[in-house]
């Protein structure tokens, strides 16, 4: 059997086999896009490239057979950068979201298309679920926050944004009214302690985050009931009773409050720094007149930390919130409080801190008029809800069902499933690198079972290939010439007749999300593409 060496690791193969099969065996993470163990390699992607070491040329490892004696480079530098020029050259012709613009132009990155289409679904207690994991106060956003995410809802340039705050105020209230309110489950007990100063809305979602973790957390506060500037600075949109409510339920997580204690005045930030694993100081706008009482620096705004980690430079201890930006909107605050309870939880498990960073995502960008049509059939037609719509009751169902499912859809149904997204990120692709322009977004048989979107294929012929291996299915073929080659039905056929029963299984190998299962049509009885995915 041959045996060759990947990066001076020798490794035995099959006959047949090739340098990618070598590689796996190795447990080298070589990405692929258009390869599928069990078919025919058509080595278009270009992503697996490798290094033979003794002529200096550059293959597609998945179509290399494996000889005696081979000696290749994977993983270095410059294989790693060539790659990354492939998945450039792929994300510059991509047309597609990973993640909605309205997950980027919220604050505190919530996955609001998934919140809505539970809503869509009337499923209301997977929705506060939903929203709770990045919101730790929906009730009090849903008033207070300026809606940063409708103002990025690409819906808002044909007939209005999708009412995303009243849709999650409509959840929280209903949720706060169920006498039953929605607590998440905590992590088994970490044995950390942390203590929070400061119980405004940075240092709320702090602890809610940090108890999820399973670190127990005291809550400290100079005033004699939780809430900080959020009692006293919306008083004709925050009612008395929405802001307790919120508040109760995060301390119901088994938080430790202590009002009326003062660091400085009450206790020292260095007796907190022995009796706590971390301190997380959240003390708003007065904490920079005093952090250098306490031994910290001080930036323009306040209390000087790493942007990344909101790290102080004295270990343990961490700021967040208006304490370190003198002033700032309460969905950044409490985005602070997430993000920061994320890098404190890490700093007491001894792990390296990861510092706050937007994930890789593919972006359309903005989208002409001619195009919006494309998109607005993905959401129900709707008007918005009117501006003189109530505020202090929650939404009927459904109402709020209704505006729910004029959302776009925007993201990625691949999202967090995809090859192209996975390796872009690994790799740190940069989709403008190439890009000059896009083609047009369109879906393929939008009405049917199964969608095919072709600005995010590839041509990597898995779904080809797999088709033609099924004897119910009419089958997949490439059309056209030159860069214009994209895939067709033959004879004018729909997707379901083309995938017959192997549908859940091209779709399963398709590598950029270009195939997909319509949402609205996978669970139709009687339907073949649909039964083949149960």
């Amino acid at each position: 059997m041959p045996k060759l060496t990947i990066d001076n690791r020798e490794v035995e193969v099959e006959p047949g086999e090739t340098v990618l099969d070598a590689a796996r065996k190795l447990g080298i993470d070589v990405p692929t896009l258009c390869f599928l163990k069990g078919y025919k390699a058509s080595t278009s992607c270009q992503v697996c490239i490798v290094k033979m070491a003794d002529s200096g040329r550059v293959v597609p490892s998945c179509g290399m057979p494996a000889a005696e004696g081979m000696r290749i480079e994977s993983e270095t530098p410059e294989v790693h950068s060539l790659r990354r020029t492939a998945l450039e050259l792929i994300l510059s012709d991509h047309v597609g979201d990973c993640l909605a613009p309205c997950y980027f132009a919220c604050p505190a990155h919530m996955d609001i298309p998934k919140m809505l289409r539970e809503i869509g679904d009337q499923d209301l207690v997977h929705a506060i679920a939903t929203i709770k994991e990045d919101i730790a106060l929906p009730a009090i956003l849903g008033r207070v926050c300026p809606k940063p995410c409708e103002k990025g809802c690409r819906r808002s340039g044909a007939d209005g944004p999708v009412e995303v705050c009243d849709l999650k105020r409509t959840v929280a209230d209903r949720d706060l009214e169920s006498g039953d309110p929605y607590i998440p489950e905590c992590a088994a007990d970490s044995g950390k302690r942390v203590a929070v100063v400061g119980a405004g809305p940075t240092g709320l979602a702090a602890a809610f985050h940090l108890r999820r973790e399973g670190h127990h957390v005291k809550l400290i506060d100079a005033e004699d009931r939780a809430g900080g500037r959020l009692w006293h600075e919306f008083p004709k949109d925050l009612p008395e009773e929405v802001l307790a409510g919120e508040v109760a339920v995060i301390l119901r997580m088994e938080i430790d409050f202590a009002s009326n204690t003062r660091l400085g005045t009450d206790i020292a930030l260095s007796e907190l720094q022995q009796s706590f694993d971390a301190v997380l100081l959240c003390c708003g706008g007065d904490a920079k007149e005093e952090a250098k009482d306490w031994g910290l620096k001080i930036s323009r705004r306040g209390v000087d930390v790493n942007a990344g980690t909101f790290e102080t430079g004295t270990p343990g201890v961490f700021a967040a919130g208006n304490a370190i930006r003198g002033k700032g909107l309460v969905v950044r605050s409490v985005a602070d409080g997430k993000e920061a309870a994320a890098a404190i939880d890490q700093y007491v498990r001894g792990e390296t801190i990861t510092p706050v960073a937007r994930p890789f995502s593919s972006r359309i960008g903005k989208i002409p008029g001619d195009e919006l049509p494309e998109f607005l059939a993905n959401g129900t037609p709707g008007a918005r809800l009117p501006a003189s719509k109530p505020t202090d009751n929650p939404l009927d169902l459904p109402v709020a069902s209704e505006q729910a499912n004029r959302c776009l859809a925007c993201g990625c149904i691949a999202h967090g499933n995809c090859s192209l997204e996975h390796y872009a990120a690994q790799y740190g692709a940069d989709q403008a690198r190439y890009q000059s322009g896009r083609r047009a977004y369109v879906q393929v048989n939008r009405s049917g079972s199964v969608i095919y979107e072709p600005g995010k294929c590839i041509n990597c012929e898995l779904c080809v290939q797999i088709a033609n291996q099924a004897q119910d299915a009419l089958g997949l073929s490439f059309v056209g010439r030159g860069f214009d080659v994209r895939i067709g039905v033959p004879f004018h056929g729909t997707m379901e007749e083309a995938l017959g029963s192997v549908a859940s299984k091209c779709i399963g190998a398709c590598p950029t999300g270009a195939l997909y299962f319509s949402v609205k049509h996978q669970v139709q009885p009687g339907c073949q593409a649909c039964d083949s995915n149960a």
